[in-house]
C-alpha cells in the first residue's frame, strides 16, 4: 500500500490511527498495524512518534488544533459578530468529540486507564495542558474582539470548560449513548459563564 497522495506523512499517520481505532479499538491497534495500513516505513512512523501512546496523544491534540483553526476562522470572519458563531463551533466540537463512539473519546478513556505508566501520565497531562491553553486563547480572542468582558477570569473559565468537556466524555461513556446535552445548551452555558 502506498501513502495517501496529497497528505503529509504525519497527517497520514494520524488518519490511519483514527481509522484503525474505529475498527479495532485502542488496545488492539499497534504501530505495526499503522505501518502496514498507511504504507509508510517504520522509520517514517518513528520519525514522528516513539510509541503508540504518544501517537494517541497527538491524535487528540490534532482534533483540538482542527477545532481551533475553525474557531479562529469564525472569529476573524467579517460575518461573525458577537459570540454566537465561535461558541457554536466550540459547542458542536464538544458534542461531537465527547460522543462515546468518537475516536478521541476512546483514546481519552484508554489513556486514563493507563495512568499508572509514567509516560502515559505525562502524555495525558500534556494533552490536558494543551486543551486548557487552547480554551484560554479562545477566551482571550473574545476579549480582544470586545465580546467577552476584559475582567473575565480566563484561566478559571478555561479550566471549567475543560472540566465540563471531560465530564461529558465520562458521562457519555457510562451511558453508552449521547447525553441529552445539545450544542445550543452548551452555547447558553458558555455564554453565561463568559458574561
Amino acid at each position: 500500500m502506498t501513502p495517501q497522495t496529497g497528505k503529509s506523512s504525519f497527517q497520514t499517520i494520524l488518519d490511519t490511527a483514527e481509522e484503525l481505532i474505529r475498527e479495532k479499538g485502542c488496545r488492539q491497534t499497534t504501530l505495526q498495524d499503522i505501518i502496514r495500513r498507511s504504507g509508510l516505513s517504520k522509520g517514517a512512523i518513528y520519525h514522528y512518534v516513539s510509541s503508540k501512546d504518544e501517537l494517541l496523544g497527538l491524535v487528540m491534540k490534532s482534533r483540538i488544533e482542527q477545532l481551533n483553526a475553525r474557531f479562529t476562522e469564525a472569529v476573524n470572519s467579517p460575518q461573525s459578530r458577537g459570540l454566537h458563531n465561535p461558541l457554536q463551533l466550540i459547542a458542536e466540537g464538544m458534542v461531537r468529540n465527547t460522543s462515546h463512539e468518537d475516536v478521541t473519546n476512546r483514546i481519552f478513556l484508554y489513556l486514563l486507564s493507563q495512568m499508572d505508566n509514567e509516560t502515559v501520565a505525562a502524555t495525558v497531562k500534556e494533552v490536558y495542558q494543551y486543551t486548557l491553553q487552547t480554551c484560554t486563547k479562545w477566551i482571550e480572542a473574545g476579549q480582544q474582539h470586545g465580546v467577552i468582558p476584559p475582567d473575565t477570569d480566563k484561566a478559571r473559565i478555561a479550566e471549567m470548560l475543560v472540566m465540563f468537556m471531560y465530564g461529558l466524555r465520562v458521562q457519555n461513556t457510562i451511558l453508552q449513548e449521547p447525553s441529552g446535552m445539545k450544542a445550543e445548551d452548551l452555547i447558553r452555558f458558555m455564554a453565561k459563564a463568559l458574561s
